[in-house]
């Protein structure tokens, strides 16, 4: 039991804990587009006649590659979404603090 513990220790604080591959690409594909995708990492499966299926056949064989798919994922989503919370948190303090001083 100590082992699942901490392995679930660790896991809680991975962003990525629950998110498969083709989860990420998929968000990266409708945040970004093929074409802006395969800017910021240029691999032919994001550049040449891309799809989701030809894109998870070489990131699952290419360690290096799904790397910079998880950085980029955090960097694109998970960013988005903590800018989104703090964006709610302003509005509603902002709101809160019209009501007061009326």
């Amino acid at each position: 039991m100590g082992i699942v513990e901490t392995r679930d220790e660790t896991q809680a604080n991975n962003p990525l804990h629950g998110i498969t591959l083709e989860q990420m690409v998929k968000r990266l594909v409708g945040h970004l587009g093929w074409k802006d995708l395969g800017e910021r990492i240029a691999i032919r499966c994001f550049t040449s006649d891309p799809s989701i299926k030809s894109s998870l056949k070489f990131l699952r064989k290419t360690p290096w590659a799904r790397k910079k798919v998880e950085a980029l994922y955090l960097a694109a989503i998970v960013k988005q979404k903590r800018l989104g919370r703090t964006k709610r948190r302003s509005s509603s303090r902002s709101g809160s603090e019209k009501g007061s001083g009326e």
